[in-house]
């Protein structure tokens, strides 16, 4: 059961927050009120994503809970500095329950020594949503949260209800049959620029035109960047997000998805947007007036109205029996046969794919490479060799087992994997940019069964 309302009338009454059995920590200072926000800031409360704290507010009491996934810097206390951002959340909270937080590595939340990736973003908005006890929500990605965004709705699908995209695309560098986005060099370039001008109001006329000559507003998003990141954390973040590339995962989402984007927009070209509509299952889609690509500045009422009509329709749908995994096929090969070493094999197995949270099922499961790495090496003492296939791909659940041209696919990969090889075609690498793996391009193979050769790579 929901405990929004008996915590919101805590805000009102400008109670002291205090840490609850969960592990989450509210602030312990009175919250803070102003003509602007009459009854107090949505407390600021954190969540354990695994080993990092992830920091996170709850606003309204909508009856659909909308789960906001940001770009790539953010800071929870500071955007309650900036007016329109202000009436903008306040406005979609007036029809859902709002859910934000910042990612790990941002804002408030826990700096990490690390660039996080797609699936580090994954877990941090399960734990939020477990937190703020969300059993299906509507995700808002925007700008970067985009991608975030897709890659949820169609791994989590039983978590989802629909989905909202703004100012986002797939793919944020060109290639041949992408030619809207930058090329890699002008990426770079970008990043460059904003790395050196960082805690300035660098890259505003790309980001917010319209208030360019805003001295109060230059003067928030000044300090929002230094607050929210320092210019190597950002420049981890933003070189991840340079390599994304989810076009292979819109297929999956099956959800009702509302994309919106401005004709004019300067940081995220309106092609993008248009891929993502042509492209998404049961999307509408909508382009707007406007050069602004932050959604809180220009014409907002445009931007409010569709979300809040698109919400309207939204009914719970039936649970899913579809979903994007991550399939792993792992052998052994011991030449002596020994039982007793096989058993502790089967042992080592079971315990790292539980460790990675994926689920074991006649031989085969869900994915970490994290998990398929910790296997090979923990094999090697008991004088086993493996060798693995992965691959990425829509699924159905058939009687409790996973079904697919996507488990024969990973099947048909570990056949071509020779002993002590983990191979992958690039659908997984994708999914893992900037989580530290290495990999080795092992050219075209043909698969059993697939009538074209796949390019795989090799798990260092």
């Amino acid at each position: 059961m929901r405990q929004v309302a008996a915590e919101l009338e805590a805000i009102r009454a400008g109670a002291q927050g205090s840490g609850d059995a969960e592990g989450r920590i509210s602030p312990v200072y009175p919250l803070p009120r102003s003509p602007a926000h009459p009854h107090g800031r949505p407390r600021i409360q954190y969540v354990r994503s695994g080993d990092v704290h992830i920091a996170y507010q709850v606003l309204g009491e909508g009856p659909v809970d909308l789960v906001f996934v940001g770009g790539f810097v953010s800071h929870l206390e500071q955007a309650w500095e900036e007016p329109g951002m202000v009436q903008f959340m306040q406005r979609l909270a007036s029809f859902s329950r709002l859910i934000m937080f910042d990612k790990r590595g941002m804002g408030l939340s826990e700096r990490v020594g690390y660039s996080p990736c797609l699936d580090h973003t994954m877990d941090d908005i399960l734990a939020v949503m477990d937190a703020a006890d969300s059993q299906r929500a509507i995700l808002f990605g925007v700008s970067e949260g985009g991608p975030n965004s897709i890659l949820f709705a169609a791994t989590y699908p039983d978590r989802i209800m629909a989905l909202i995209l703004y100012g986002t695309m797939a793919k944020f560098t060109r290639t041949a049959n992408y030619p809207w986005a930058l090329t890699p060099r002008q990426w770079d370039a970008w990043l460059n620029r904003l790395i050196d001008n960082w805690g300035s109001p660098t890259s505003i006329e790309y980001f917010a035109p319209s208030r360019a000559d805003d001295k109060a507003f230059l003067a928030w998003w000044a300090q929002l960047l230094r607050l929210g990141s320092s210019p190597a954390g950002v420049r981890g973040v933003l070189e991840v997000a340079r390599d994304i590339d989810v076009r292979h995962v819109l297929p999956a989402v099956r959800v009702p998805t509302l994309v919106l984007h401005r004709a004019g927009d300067k940081a995220m070209r309106v092609e993008g947007g248009r891929y993502l509509a042509q492209h998404l299952q049961s999307a509408k889609y909508v382009e707007l007036d406007g050069d602004d690509h932050w959604w809180w500045v220009g014409d907002t009422e445009a931007i409010l109205v569709e979300i809040e009509l698109f919400l309207r329709d939204i009914t719970e749908p039936e649970l899913p029996d579809r979903m994007l995994a991550t399939i792993l096929f792992v052998e052994m090969i011991d030449e002596n046969g020994v039982e007793a070493r096989e058993r502790a094999y089967r042992s080592l197995v079971r315990g790292e794919v539980e460790r990675f949270r994926g689920r074991e099922m006649k031989g085969h499961g869900r994915r970490a490479l994290a998990c398929v790495q910790a296997i090979r090496n923990a094999a090697r003492p008991l004088d086993i060799t493996v060798r693995a296939g992965l691959h990425t791909g829509e699924c159905e659940f058939v009687n409790g087992q996973l079904r697919g041209v996507a488990v024969q696919i990973a099947a048909d990969v570990l056949e071509t994997a020779a002993p002590g090889e983990i191979l992958l075609p690039r659908t997984v690498m994708d999914l893992v940019v900037g989580a530290g793996f290495d990999f080795v391009d092992h050219g075209l193979r043909p698969l059993p069964g697939i009538a074209a050769d796949w390019r795989l790579f090799a798990l260092k």
